[in-house]
């Protein structure tokens, strides 16, 4: 694997070096002396002792000297940064000879402040010395005008929106703040794959125009990104703390600006504007919820995966609670024969003998019977899906066949993949039907498309059982669980692909990556607000195709096109 900053293979798959506590000591030691860099000019604070008393009674005194130095109480003096946006000023310095660092956002008006405390390694909640833990303090700085209005305080105010931020340095990120806990993010420039990612992130509302906002890039390079962003004036300050993909640290203070994208709907209730619904109160320092789906995932070799296969394969034989709102499985194919040609691809003919049972055969070779579930979504069009028995990455096709127009799409699901064997590769293959009453579509085929790109869907699949997807980028799927609150809770995403049917009608595929290797299809009907699908699936309990049926509503859609329409990136598993 080619060692880079910024990987071109997805981030969860690139192997960040473990560093140690004494590897990331030595490499903060020079900056804490030096301070941030900045393309942007540094504001210098004036010589002073400002003091921050917390809400809970937390006491925290710096000194700050002439040629950008500072000291908290007790500890060494070293280089600070700071950049003011209207009237907050962001502070930021680490601390010589410690793995730890403050950063301060000061409103100059009133003297309501925030703080954070970042460090690296114990004691703390992250897993490894090289992802940034934080904790967070609202309140005042002593001395001056007094506050009149509220405290800094986590909000739901910002949920929904979607930005792209042009820094000073040349990148540019597009984020989408889908949830109240976490935020997904596309980078434009630091990499040329055009995936999104998600991570866990901090909204607090400053005042009516300014907001704080933070992730924490857990799972990949533990690096710390904050903005303090004027809404109105989308104009921002921000901090960037932590290693890339060749350890090389990253500490930078930057200036950006903003274009708006849009906004989507929330579903908390109308006069809930709350934030932090994942809060930990009763955790330990820096506690928070965060996605770490890769520790419990079953991680299988090839022989485990022929054993468990053999031992437990489901075929739509069983309840599914991905489906309770889902269409009945339709019998229309019943008494149907046709094949798929694939372009460069296989032949599968197909004879459907019973709504619940077909046979299928490759190349003219042996009929093999399966079981099989099929769905009619749009008159003509039906979503069907079935086990391929003797494939030796056990193969489940999802087929979308489109008997009015003879065009039929793949998307062809498999294990035995590299990284680990019960993790489902995806295949999306095109083709046309063959068969009595069909018509031939000759070279059409059906299409990618980017018409769902920036789009979020709500999916209900059975009582309380609840999505949002959010279709962040051509390759990507990232879905949002929602709490009982109704907020956006925890966030994560994979690979994705999207096909176009018809008008109005999308068959989009999703992988659950380093999550617990699913493959996820549904056909979405945008006239009905309905879809049909399937998952396919292979754990330590075996292989299993089940049915995915769930109620849509369209949350709404960020203009993001101008800047991944064409950026298709991608990854072959």
């Amino acid at each position: 694997m080619a060692r880079k900053a910024y990987p071109d293979i997805p981030l969860f798959r690139y192997a960040y070096t473990p560093l140690s506590e004494a590897e990331v000591a030595q490499k903060l030691a020079p900056a804490a002396l030096a301070g941030p860099q900045s393309a942007s000019e540094l504001e210098e604070i004036a010589p002073q002792r400002l003091s921050f008393v917390a809400s809970d009674g937390t006491r925290l005194t710096w000194q700050f000297s002439s040629g950008r130095q500072v000291a908290l109480e007790g500890e060494r003096s070293g280089g600070y940064g700071a950049l003011t946006v209207d009237h907050i000023t962001l502070i930021a310095h680490l601390i010589p000879g410690t793995r730890r660092g403050y950063a301060l956002a000061w409103d100059r008006h009133d003297n309501r402040a925030t703080v954070f405390e970042l460090w690296f390694g114990t004691p703390g909640p992250a897993p490894q010395p090289r992802e940034v833990n934080r904790a967070i303090w609202h309140g005042v700085i002593e001395g001056g005008p007094s506050p009149t209005g509220e405290m800094h305080a986590p909000t739901g105010r910002v949920q929904g929106r979607a930005i792209m931020w042009a820094e000073d340095t040349g990148n540019r990120t597009v984020d989408y703040y889908a949830s109240s806990a976490f935020s997904h993010w596309v980078e434009l420039d630091r990499s040329d794959e055009g995936r999104g990612y998600s991570g866990p992130s901090d909204y607090i509302k400053l005042t009516e125009d300014l907001y704080l906002y933070t992730r924490t890039e857990a799972e990949f390079s533990g690096l710390w990104h904050m903005l303090v962003m004027d809404a109105n004036r989308l104009q921002a300050a921000g901090l960037r703390l932590g290693f890339d993909g060749l350890d090389t640290l990253e500490y930078y203070m930057f200036r950006g600006t903003g274009e708006w994208l849009g906004q989507i709907a929330n579903f908390m209730k109308f006069e809930d504007v709350s934030g932090d619904p994942l809060a930990m109160p009763d955790g330990p320092k820096g506690a928070r919820r965060v996605y770490r789906p890769l520790e419990t995932m079953d991680k299988m070799t090839p022989a485990e995966v022929n054993a468990a296969v053999a031992a437990s394969t489901h075929v739509f034989d069983r309840a599914s609670a991905m489906a309770g709102h889902g269409l009945p499985p339709s019998g229309a194919l019943a008494g149907k024969a046709f094949a798929v040609h694939y372009d460069g691809g296989p032949v599968i003919e197909y004879r459907f003998t019973a709504h619940d049972e077909l046979q299928w055969r490759e190349g003219g070779g042996a009929w093999t019977t399966a079981r099989y579930n099929a769905w009619e979504n749009m008159p003509g069009v039906f979503i069907f899906g079935h086990l391929l028995a003797g494939k030796p990455d056990h193969d489940g096709h999802v087929v979308v066949a489109d008997l009015d127009s003879g065009k039929a799409t793949c998307f062809r699901g498999y294990l035995n993949t590299p990284y680990f064997a019960n993790e489902a590769g995806a295949q999306t293959m095109f083709g046309k039907l063959v068969g009595e009453g069909i018509p031939d579509p000759g070279n059409a085929r059906h299409e990618r498309t980017t018409d769902l790109l920036g789009s979020a869907f709500t999916w209900s699949y059975s009582p309380g059982l609840t999505s949002m997807h959010v279709y962040s980028s051509p390759n990507t799927v990232s879905w949002v669980i929602f709490t009982p609150s109704g907020h956006g809770g925890a966030q994560w995403s994979g690979s994705g692909d999207y096909v176009k049917i018809r008008d109005q009608l999308y068959f989009v595929r999703w992988q659950e990556e380093a999550c617990n290797g699913t493959l996820g299809t549904i056909l979405i009907n945008m006239r009905t607000m309905h879809d049909s699908g399937i998952g396919y699936h292979c754990g330590k309990n075996g292989l299993s195709m089940s049915p995915v049926g769930a109620y849509a509503r369209l949350a709404g859609r960020w203009d993001v096109a101008k800047y991944l329409g064409t950026k298709r990136g991608g990854y072959a598993v």
